[in-house]
């Protein structure tokens, strides 16, 4: 059992000739003097190593829908034990957890529990995956991979929502261990990227195709549209046609709306219109699955059969309200099977969000 150790040795990182440390786990690269910490601010190098300094602290633990991920095609209606760290190697000027994700506060993470503790707490509280989410795991990485270790070994499943901005050989190991991920494509222009995030698209689109193409881990894709910055229906045709031709038809699509908040307190709110148009362009397309996200729209919350029209699941924000899947996944009427990881019911945990404490 790996035990809670704050200052946690890391792999991915080496020396450089000038004497500095480059951590090796994103594109940033970091390259550190002894007490630097990397943008991130939880990468730092101590002792000429790179350390994890959040490895078995969070800033709470708390039970949500498996559809608040959002994820609608992996086990849906399942509780899932959810928590995350601080910092975060993107500077999002639009970020929806910047409490979290900027926190340059380790008061922040008053909570700890260790790999093993975590995953007997999802199991004492029933649930069927643990999610590293809230900030990215990527920069978590050890702590994450080590509590997805222990959470198989117990029957959990492990769920990432990331941006996927991270290195090929992390990410290797990262992602053979996730059962699921919920990736944020930001936008479709580097412009977006390079001017909102501080990361570049290329290295996400790179994540995207290596999770879909040659790990296990069940996809879905989420885009936060923000007025004016990514929202042209010249960009979702673009997206979409991408997603289409490097990741196929049936990997699910969440379309977002964004509120105000951190430095973009003065971009108006998403128009539900928006979401609905977007929604059309992904289907028209040839997306199977796309998802309308952040807002009350019953048609885009629900599952089709991609093959005959025949409504599979229908929600209600996260509560499944109708349930209408035959066995492992297929439409009741023509037979067709709707990509995902299902079981032959829905789980009933609903809408509830639950904040607990381990002990």
């Amino acid at each position: 059992m790996t035990e809670v150790n704050i200052n946690h040795p890391t792999r991915y990182w080496h020396k450089l000739e000038n004497g500095k440390v480059q951590c090796d786990v994103c594109p940033r690269l970091c390259t550190l003097e002894e007490g630097q910490r990397g943008l991130c601010f939880v990468r730092a190098r101590e002792n000429d190593q790179i350390v994890l300094t959040t490895y078995g602290r969070s800033s709470g633990f708390c039970i949500d829908p498996i559809e608040k991920k959002p994820l609608n095609h992996f086990l849906p209606g399942t509780p899932v034990l959810s928590f995350g760290t601080a910092g975060c190697n993107l500077t999002c000027k639009f970020c929806q957890n910047w409490d979290m994700s900027k926190s340059r506060e380790m008061d922040t993470l008053q909570q700890a529990a260790s790999p093993a503790q975590l995953a007997e707490a999802a199991v004492q509280t029933g649930c069927r995956s643990v999610a590293y989410t809230y900030n990215d795991p990527t920069i978590f990485l050890e702590y994450a991979v080590d509590t997805a270790i222990a959470c198989r070994e117990r029957g959990i499943k492990s769920v990432a929502v990331t941006a996927g901005y991270i290195e090929p050989e992390p990410r290797a190991e990262f992602f053979h261990h996730m059962d699921a991920a919920n990736v944020d494509l930001k936008a479709f222009t580097e412009r977006f990227y390079w001017k909102l995030t501080g990361a570049h698209l290329q290295a996400v689109l790179e994540t995207l195709e290596y999770i879909h193409h040659e790990t296990n881990t069940w996809l879905e894709l989420t885009t936060l549209l923000i007025p004016g910055e990514n929202d042209s229906a010249a960009e979702i045709e673009a997206m979409t046609q991408w997603v289409m031709e490097h990741l196929g038809p049936d990997v699910p699509m969440h379309f977002s709306a964004f509120h105000p908040d951190w430095k973009m307190r003065d971009t108006p709110p998403t128009p539900p219109a928006t979401l609905v148009m977007a929604r059309d362009i992904a289907r028209k397309n040839g997306i199977r699955h796309a998802y309308t996200g952040n807002v009350h729209n019953t048609e885009g919350d629900t599952t089709f059969c991609h093959q005959c029209g025949e409504t599979l699941i229908v929600r209600d924000w996260y509560n499944i309200v109708r349930w209408n899947m035959a066995a492992k996944g297929t439409c009741p009427t023509c037979g067709a099977s709707c990509a995902g990881v299902f079981e032959d019911a829905p789980g009933a945990w609903g809408a509830r969000r639950l904040p607990i404490r381990i002990a």
